[in-house]
C-alpha cells in the first residue's frame, strides 16, 4: 500500500465507451490511474489508419486519452472531431489522425501516446495493450473461425473463444510494472469479447494479472450485447474472463439494480438491449464478493454506466479494502 499521502494506484482493462466512461468519474479523486486499453479495432477510422500506415489502431486510445485529459473542453471536442464531408477525410477524428502522425514522428505508437498524453495534460496513464499490430479471432458455438474485431459481432452467434494473432506478443512494460505496483485492479465495464478479453490475451499481461496482490473488480455490463453476449447471465461473464485468463481471479462484482424503465419518460423503455440476468447462486460460487448498487443512466438515450456512482463506489471499496492485499 501506498505511505501516507501516496495517491492509491488504479490500473483498468478495457477499451470503448465503457472505459472512457469510468476514467471520467475517477479521475476527479487523487487516485494514480492507468488504464491498458485494447488495440484489437479493426473498423472506422481506425480500421483505414491501420491499412494505411501500419500503426495499432487509435480510435480506443483516443477516447480514454480525451476521457482523462484535462484541457478547455473546445480542444477535447476537437481532439474527437470528426470529419464528415471531405472525401479523403470523411469518416476519420482529428486525434486518430494526431496519433497516426505523432507515431510517424516518434516512430512509436506508445511513444506517440506518450507525447499526447502531454500535450492533452491527461490525469493518468494510457497504455496500448500492445504496442504492435495485432488481429482478434473468434472461435463460434459452431466451429465458425471470425477474424477481425468489427466482423466479430455480426454473425450473431455464441462465442466460444477469442485468441490473437500473433500469438507472441510483448505488453509494455509499463503495463507489468503498473500491475506489480497497483492497489486495485479494475476490469470493465464494456464489450467482452471485443473490449475487455484481448487486453488480457496477452500472456505477459495475463500472467501479472494471476500474480497481481491487488484486489481485482469486475464491473458487470448492465445489459446483453447482440452478437457477443446475447442472452448472457452475469455469470457467464465471469466465466468467459476465468476460461480466457486459465483461471479464478475477480474478488468482486459490481451489479447494477437500477430498473431501466425509471429512466424513461412514462417507462417506455421495452428493450432490446435486455439487462443482464443477475444469477446470484451462480456467480456466487465463482466470486467471493457481489454487490448490487443503482449505477446505471441514460445518456443519449443509451443506457450508461452512471460515471459518479461507480467511481464513488470504488473508492469506497478501496478504503473499505485497504491493507488486505493477498500474499
Amino acid at each position: 500500500m501506498p505511505h501516507s499521502g501516496e495517491k492509491k494506484k488504479v490500473v483498468i482493462f478495457g477499451g470503448g465507451t465503457g472505459l472512457a466512461t469510468l476514467v471520467r468519474g475517477l479521475k476527479k479523486y487523487p487516485v494514480e490511474i492507468t488504464a491498458v486499453v485494447t488495440v484489437a479495432d479493426d473498423g472506422g477510422s481506425s480500421g483505414r489508419l491501420l491499412d494505411e500506415y501500419d500503426i495499432p489502431p487509435p480510435g480506443d486510445v483516443r477516447n480514454v486519452m480525451a476521457a482523462l485529459s484535462d484541457v478547455e473542453p473546445l480542444i477535447e471536442k476537437m481532439f474527437q472531431y470528426r470529419f464528415a464531408s471531405s472525401k479523403d477525410l470523411k469518416g476519420h477524428s482529428l486525434g486518430n489522425l494526431m496519433l497516426a502522425a505523432m507515431t510517424n514522428i516518434t516512430g512509436d505508437f506508445a511513444r506517440a501516446v506518450e507525447q499526447m498524453s502531454h500535450i492533452l495534460n491527461i490525469q493518468g496513464k494510457v497504455l496500448p495493450a500492445a504496442n504492435q499490430r495485432i488481429t482478434l479471432h473468434a472461435e463460434l458455438e459452431d466451429g465458425t473461425i471470425v477474424t477481425g474485431e468489427s466482423k466479430i459481432p455480426v454473425y450473431g452467434r455464441r462465442i466460444r473463444k477469442v485468441y490473437l494473432s500473433p500469438t507472441e506478443v510483448k505488453p509494455l512494460p509499463e503495463t507489468i510494472q503498473a500491475l506489480r505496483n497497483a492497489d486495485l485492479v479494475i476490469f470493465g465495464p464494456g464489450s467482452l469479447y471485443t473490449s475487455i478479453l484481448p487486453t488480457i490475451l496477452v500472456q505477459a499481461i495475463r500472467d501479472a494479472v494471476m500474480e497481481c496482490s491487488a484486489k481485482k473488480v469486475y464491473i458487470c455490463n448492465l445489459t446483453t450485447q447482440a452478437g457477443e453476449t446475447f442472452e448472457y447471465s452475469a455469470s457467464e461473464h465471469v466465466k468467459a474472463l476465468y476460461d480466457h485468463a486459465g483461471g479464478a481471479f475477480i474478488d468482486t462484482v459490481l451489479l447494477n439494480t437500477t430498473d431501466f424503465t425509471t429512466l424513461y419518460e412514462e417507462g417506455e423503455y421495452k428493450g432490446p438491449p435486455s439487462p443482464v440476468e443477475h444469477d446470484m447462486a451462480e456467480l456466487e460460487k465463482l466470486v467471493p464478493n457481489v454487490v448490487k448498487r443503482e449505477i446505471a443512466t441514460l445518456i443519449d438515450g443509451q443506457i450508461r454506466h452512471e460515471s459518479k456512482e461507480v467511481a464513488s463506489w470504488l473508492i469506497q471499496y478501496m478504503e473499505s479494502t485497504a491493507g488486505k492485499k493477498k500474499m
